[in-house]
């Protein structure tokens, strides 16, 4: 009798031990889809459990509870997993907590809710986010001027800037496409939609858009922002009260002298920079390097992502994991950022030292968060109007598509005050 209630006491013990976490590993040797992982880490946040997450660990895995749904979720999703028992899944987070490891695990407690500014028209296969998000399967909504204006904003966690001309100057298509029937249906649309909104102009309706989303980062949103709606959301910002759209885009000149009325000190990552004044110049303004990148051929264009210390200062950390450093560059309207323009207050998360230039940032505002990423299609090298939309089955590790997928998890995060 004593025999057999110690085999069933061992046996009631290896069974409390066996499997207690699944671990996703996000190396470059084990992972087959790190951006279904991402959509994995999501769903289960979103059935109200956390998720811990390792940085710096094999490429910044996640460590989620067990349970066989979610096990049979990541095989549905393709998305690789190891089973670890406690003592395995302890040692590990042991390892991490190390003050001689450059590692921490981060506590990652709700999905938060996403929500992507763009025009109502606008395929999900015109911005790389949505691509991201919907091969990820990670739920969104659609959101444009008017809910902005009627401040929906306070309804989401996480805020997507769409390529968007924040000016007022339709993108600066004007050049190339202004005799093309999309472009003269937009621009038509955009003055309808302002003159609805009860404006005017379209460059006085984006401005108060954009003073809209200024206020929800302030008040402690996060705001995430790729090619043109990095630079023309704080160009808008610098320029509130100033006339900087020439007659063709607002029906009247622009302001004497507009370059001296700017005021930088509105703007989120931006200081210094000079607009083009050129109606059939693509750039908005000297912050882009588009113009300025003659000597990154295609074949060595990447950009290094900086390295932070996981323990003081994990937001950078979070933002930067990824299972290699270096990622491969892509260009778009906006395709990287001038280094002598970014306040010194904003992080360089990603550069390219070759031709002085930033492609990733990130900063605080008040009580919340941006982070501008130059380029439009981490996977498409020189995207063009018309082109077809990029696969993401063909790209399931994509380093740069993990860069935008970092922010999304970015909220969810029980952050400790960065130290430096």
């Amino acid at each position: 009798m004593n025999r057999i209630l110690f085999l069933f006491a061992v046996c009631l013990l290896s069974n409390f031990g066996h499997a207690s976490s699944i671990l996703i590993p996000m190396d470059a040797d084990t992972q087959k889809n790190h951006l279904k992982a991402y959509g994995i880490t999501y769903w289960v946040l979103s059935k109200q459990q956390k998720v811990q997450w390792l940085l710096n660990y094999r490429g910044g895995s996640f460590l989620l509870p067990d349970g066989e749904v979610i096990r049979k979720e990541c095989q549905i999703r393709g998305v690789s997993f190891e089973i670890l028992s406690d003592n395995q899944a302890n040692s590990i987070l042991d390892e991490i907590s190390s003050p001689s490891k450059n590692q921490d695990a981060v506590i990652l407690e709700k999905a938060p809710k996403i929500a992507v500014y763009s025009p109502k028209g606008n395929q999900p296969w015109d911005d790389a986010v949505t691509m991201a998000l919907t091969y990820a399967e990670i739920p969104y909504v659609t959101i444009y001027d008017e809910e902005v204006l009627d401040d929906k904003l306070a309804l989401y966690d996480w805020l997507h800037l769409h390529h968007e001309d924040f000016t007022g100057q339709f993108g600066k298509f004007y050049g190339a496409y202004r005799a093309t029937p999309w472009y003269i249906e937009g621009k038509q649309d955009a003055e309808k939609l302002a003159k609805k909104l009860g404006y005017d102009k379209v460059s006085e309706e984006k401005l108060a858009v954009s003073l809209k989303i200024r206020n929800y980062v302030i008040g402690g949103g996060f705001m995430f922002a790729m090619c043109s709606a990095t630079d023309s959301f704080d160009i808008a910002l610098a320029a509130e009260g100033v006339d900087i759209c020439e007659p063709m885009f607002d029906g009247d000149p622009s302001d004497p002298n507009y370059q001296a009325s700017l005021d930088f000190g509105k703007t989120f990552a931006f200081t210094d920079f000079t607009l083009e004044r050129s109606p059939v110049k693509y750039e908005f303004s000297s912050i882009d390097m588009t113009s300025k990148r003659g000597n990154v051929p295609k074949e060595s264009d990447y950009f290094s992502l900086m390295d932070f210390s996981a323990k003081w200062d994990a937001v950078p950390t979070m933002l930067c994991q990824n299972h290699t450093s270096l990622v491969k560059g892509f260009m778009g309207q906006t395709t990287a950022f001038k280094r002598s323009e970014i306040k010194p207050t904003v992080l360089i998360l990603g550069e390219n030292k070759l031709n002085g230039e930033a492609r990733y940032i990130h900063g605080v505002k008040g009580k919340g968060f941006f982070t501008f990423y130059g380029g439009h299609d981490p996977e498409d090298y020189q995207h063009r109007v018309g082109d077809p939309k990029t696969e993401l089955e063909l790209h399931p590790t994509s380093p740069g598509y993990r860069l935008i997928l970092n922010n999304v998890l970015f909220p969810a995060a029980r952050k400790n005050k960065q130290k430096t």
